[in-house]
């Protein structure tokens, strides 16, 4: 063998190694996966991003490289679920009103008056329908749903003070919604005139008269101040919401087995930590806008709930909801 062929072979050796060592160097590189919210850095569910961030770095430590952007920092509402399934982003909350705008038959899952409380929404999510819905998102949607944190229960929250007994009470009233179909028809089976509008446009929107009213939770009315710009909150107890975690296909199937049992337990505990809280706020709150002068109503909660629950059943809508959900989401709660 000459010297040129045992330099050449030489050379090719250490190549060969440096390769190796780089394909190493990039397997061991932290995945990265960016959480983009709207909510802003005091609401509950922001929190419990950081909740989730910490519990996965300490059952997958080095593995994940994750990073918090709160405040539709990255993206704006409704724009998240795009970023995630093109890739600009690896994980967000997506409500079920987006989840039914893309697949209609869901859209059972954002009636009014359905679910009543987050056990309820576990229990779904745990059951052989909702392996049959999460398996459903996945495939034609390209999003894996990691658990549900709770939203809380939604109430009406009004500019002006005013008489609410019943939805007729609510005609010609504008109501802000996030702009989907499933929001905008939940505003129409309350009564009144649904307004779609951004979050970060609602507080602005109150103040200056664009809207008559907003519908959130009332941990969601602290931490947004609406109580600064509004008068009155109607406790309707419309919708038990909850807004699902989740992470995007490309990154889900990075993972091994045991990545994502992790991960999905990172985002339980981090939505179990977000629950209590929750509802630990709501308790609270009445007595606290009350405090900074809001009157705070009970409506006719029977004819919300008749008024709406029929008008979801006699909607065309309705024709598509999987036979026999509702029945069995019902059994559910008990």
């Amino acid at each position: 063998m000459t010297i040129r062929t045992t330099t050449r072979l030489a050379l090719s050796a250490v190549s060969a190694i440096a390769l190796s060592a780089g394909a190493a160097v990039a397997q061991d590189d932290p995945i990265e996966v960016k959480f983009t919210t709207v909510s802003v850095p005091t609401d509950l569910h922001t929190q419990a991003m950081g909740v989730f961030k910490e519990t996965l770095d300490e059952l997958e430590p080095g593995t994940f490289d994750i990073q918090l952007y709160d405040s539709g920092s990255l993206f704006g509402q409704n724009g998240d679920l795009d970023a995630l399934q093109r890739g600009n982003a690896e994980m967000a909350y997506v409500s079920f009103q987006l989840i039914a705008d893309a697949i209609p038959k869901f859209g059972l899952l954002t009636a009014g008056y359905l679910f009543q409380d987050a056990d309820h929404y576990r229990a779904f999510m745990e059951s052989d329908l909702g392996a049959e819905f999460k398996d459903t998102v996945r495939e034609e949607m390209g999003i894996e749903l990691l658990a549900v944190c709770y939203l809380g229960t939604r109430q009406l929250n009004l500019r002006s003070a005013m008489d609410v007994q019943t939805p007729a009470d609510l005609d010609g009233l504008k109501l802000r919604m996030p702009g989907s179909d499933a929001w905008l028809f939940l505003g129409e089976a309350l009564g009144a005139n649904p307004t779609p509008l951004p979050f970060s446009e609602v507080y602005l929107g109150l103040q200056t008269g664009t809207i008559d009213a907003q519908d959130n939770p009332l941990p969601t009315v602290e931490a947004a101040k609406f109580y600064e710009v509004t008068e009155q909150i109607t406790l309707t107890n419309h919708l038990v919401d909850g807004l699902p975690m989740a992470v995007n296909e490309q990154t889900w199937e990075q993972l091994d087995d045991g990545q994502k049992a992790n991960m999905v337990e990172a985002a339980q505990t981090a939505c179990e930590w977000n629950n209590e809280r929750r509802y630990e706020e709501e308790d609270r709150l009445v007595a606290f806008f009350e405090e900074e002068g809001l009157t705070v109503t009970e409506p006719d909660l029977d004819a919300f709930r008749s008024h709406v629950q029929d008008v979801y059943m006699t909607s065309d809508r309705a024709a598509d909801w999987p036979e026999g959900w509702v029945e069995q989401i019902n059994a559910m709660a008990d």
